[in-house]
């Protein structure tokens, strides 16, 4: 394929995507993105595992909720591919081909419908990072959010193991990712990699902790509720979507080579060659 064909036919690929999140996604076109494949994966939410479309592209990894069999898509997710750090982990007891990826701001589970898939996606970000690392354009994160606890991981606070109630409900801790209750986690500080200024929820442990090693913030302590802004902003993404679709498909991948666009079989990894063909 000429690179005059490729370029038109990897910005309307782009442009697909865009328009699949509608007005309420951020634009996706920009010069020298490349689209590097697409598919589903599962992500594990707060309260259960649910399907997301995966984006990859040479620069960002995009990802959003599955609507109106799968031709839509919301909450889109844009993160600089500098910014993730992958790390396998083994198969649990719900997800098996299972990942973590781990952003400054939010760290989450994927998995794939096979260990192939799973491979391959892992293999393609890691060599889309290597590439941009490459540039010299950006710099890799050195600081990580931690992976909350799901919903269903514990019946007890896990700092002084009340149980949750109706009225005792579950909050996640943002320094350690536990799963404690109100009493527990009345104290707010500011969390640096996860936001500049915005005070967060925090266990009393963590933030005896954080006093401990000089970085302590000053903390809100008025106790609130549930329904609390923080609370709410950080679990709807992994509310109950409506109409996702539970079948697979397999992932879609450019081959590099060619520069043509499919499922190349199951996977293919990645080449090392440059991305636009001549």
């Amino acid at each position: 394929m000429d690179k005059l064909t490729f370029v038109k036919e990897n910005q309307e690929r782009i442009q697909t995507v865009e328009n699949s999140f509608g007005p309420s996604g951020q634009p996706l076109s920009k010069p020298d993105r490349v689209l590097m494949g697409e598919g589903r994966l599962i992500k594990q939410g707060r309260r259960k595992p649910e399907p997301k479309a995966f984006f990859l592209f040479n620069d960002v990894l995009v990802y959003g909720s599955i609507i109106l069999n799968g031709r839509w898509h919301k909450n889109q997710k844009i993160i600089p591919l500098e910014n993730i750090q992958l790390e396998d982990v083994e198969d649990g007891v719900i997800l098996r081909n299972q990942w973590l990826i781990r952003t400054p701001c939010k760290s989450f589970f994927v998995s794939a419908p096979s260990y192939e898939e799973k491979r391959a996606w892992m293999d393609h970000i890691e060599d889309c990072r290597s590439k941009l690392l490459q540039t010299g354009n950006c710099q890799p994160s050195l600081t990580f959010a931690i992976s909350w606890i799901p919903d269903h991981g514990s019946y007890k606070c896990m700092r002084c193991l009340s149980k949750f109630t109706a009225t005792k409900r579950r909050h996640h801790c943002r320094k350690c990712g536990f799963l404690v209750c109100n009493s527990c986690s009345k104290t707010r500080a500011v969390i640096g990699n996860i936001h500049p200024s915005k005070k967060l929820r925090v266990c009393s442990f963590c933030h005896t902790s954080m006093e401990k090693d000089g970085s302590r913030q000053r903390e809100d302590s008025t106790g609130k509720n549930s329904s609390e802004e923080d609370d709410v902003a950080a679990s709807s993404d992994d509310e109950v979507e409506e109409e996702i679709i539970q079948n697979h498909s397999p992932s879609n991948w450019l081959d590099t080579q060619m520069g043509t666009w499919g499922q190349l079989g199951t996977y293919a990894y990645p080449r090392s060659i440059d991305q636009s063909p001549q």
